[in-house]
This record gives C-alpha cells, structure tokens and sequence, in this order.
C-alpha cells in the first residue's frame, strides 16, 4: 500500500482552510474514509466520480481500493495537494478543475458505468443528488451513489409517508431507486466541524415503473409538497388533469401530501401521461 502523509499534514503544508463560502469542511479520520470507500463494495478497476475532493481525504481512501477517480474540483488551493496523490497512484486519477453543476458526468466519464463516492459540499448537494435522480433515461450511468449530507438531508430522502420529514426528495429518490442511511457522522469528525451531524446515504437504481415520466413526477411533487399543509385540491390544482386523476385512482382529495405513498405518486404521474 502507497505510503502518504496524515491529511492534517497535507492541509498545513499547503495552507489550506476549508471554505465556508464553497460549503467545504474536510474529513481527516482515514479508518473513516475507508469505510465510506467500502460502501459500495469492491471498487478495484471501477470508475468512480467524485465531486469536492478538498485535499484529497477520501479520493486517497478509493484509489487504494483500487478505483479509477475522476474527481471534480472547483477550488484551485486543493489542485497541488491532488496532483500529488495522482503522483503516489500513477494512472489511476483524474482530477477536472470546474463546477460539477455546470459539467456533463456523463462526458467526463467518457459514456463508461460509474460509482458516484463524495463527501458533497453543503451548498451544492441536493442540487446534484436531484440531478442525478433525474432524467427520462433509466437505468442511469451510474451504478451507485454513497453521498455526504447533513443528517436532516438524509433522513428527507429515505423517509416515509406519514413522517414530517417526508417529501419530494423521498419521493424522487425511492420511485425508481433504493434508498438507505448507511452511516451515522458526527460533527466532530470533520475540519471544521459543521453546526450540524452529518449521515451517508447509499442509492441503487432500480426498475422504472412503467409509463411513467420522470418529469411528470417532478411536477407533481414540486407542486404537491410546495404547498404541503394544503389538502391535495388546493396543492394539485394548478396541475391539468391532477384532480380527475385523485378522483380515478380513489384518492381522497382532502389528504395532504406527506400522507400520499411514493406508489400513489406514481399512479398519479402515469394518470397523467
């Protein structure tokens, strides 16, 4: 195994300090890090995306499991700390300085399968994970994602109906694919630490259902849950044809929408073409 200096030494040495503007706070616990890297199971000869690799903490963790990194990175003080770990793993890293928002993965993973691993910063995190979900095209190119959140953010994808922490992200995250925590973080882990506790979530692709339009779905829980302490006829209302499509799928209008189950989210999409 490749023999590098502890993070916390790599920080000092190039005077580094994690952003809160980029939403930036570093983990330096590698027994950690290579327990994230393991979450997906065996990574050697896979390709593997990671957004906000900061020094490098995690990105050191997947190359001695043996993936093929491309890893995005928009703070150029981190670029020097990754063109050494690229050094230390020759071939095996591919390091892209840009926004991972304004970039196609898809592209820069040149059309090949992936496995999405990051510890995303806060300020861009749903953004992805929701752009990630989306898409008429399924299964997607990725193969899994093992994602960083703020602990409140993970429990809002894995939720279930009934819960007050159920949503769109819940909804768009389980109608075609597998959701689950995987990892409890505590704050302290981190440098800095954040005001917040931290969990990973690990999503598999599953089976679309079918006749189902995925922007369909987001329209509906956009609407629906924008508006989630108003019954179903007044949230839905806006929506051509929602409400004749309560009525047909025998779902009670009054109801509101943390009470509607992730199926009957899909009913009403494929109700409305």
């Amino acid at each position: 195994m490749t023999t590098l200096p502890p993070i916390r030494d790599v920080i000092q040495r190039h005077g580094l300090s994690a952003s809160k503007a980029l939403g930036q706070n570093f983990l330096l616990d590698e027994q950690l890090l290579s327990r994230i890297a393991a979450l997906p199971g065996d990574l050697a000869g896979k390709q593997v995306l990671e957004v906000g690799p900061g020094p490098g903490g995690l990105t050191r963790a997947l190359l001695r499991a043996g993936a093929n990194v491309t890893a995005i990175e928009m703070d150029r003080r981190c670029l020097p700390a990754l063109e050494e770990l690229g050094e230390a793993f020759p071939g095996q890293l591919k390091v892209i300085e840009g926004d991972a928002l304004k970039l196609d993965h898809g592209d820069l993973m040149n059309g090949q399968p992936f496995h999405v691993l990051s510890n995303l910063p806060y300020n861009v995190g749903t953004a992805l994970f929701v752009r990630w979900l989306g898409g008429e095209a399924w299964p997607p190119q990725w193969q899994s994602l093992t994602l960083m959140f703020q602990r409140e953010v993970a429990e809002r994808i894995v939720a279930q109906p009934g819960s007050s922490a159920y949503g769109r992200l819940a909804v768009l995250a389980q109608w075609r694919s597998s959701a689950k925590l995987a990892m409890k973080v505590h704050r302290s882990a981190f440098t800095p630490p954040p005001k917040v506790m931290s969990a990973i979530v690990h999503v598999t692709p599953a089976a679309a259902p079918e006749g189902v339009s995925a922007r369909t779905l987001e329209r509906l829980t956009e609407a629906a849950f924008g508006q989630r302490r108003k019954m179903l006829r007044q949230s839905l209302k806006g929506v051509p044809g929602a409400l004749e499509a309560l009525g047909a799928l025998g779902i009670d209008e009054t109801r509101r929408a943390e009470t509607v189950s992730v199926a009957e989210f899909v009913g009403l999409a494929r109700s409305l073409g």
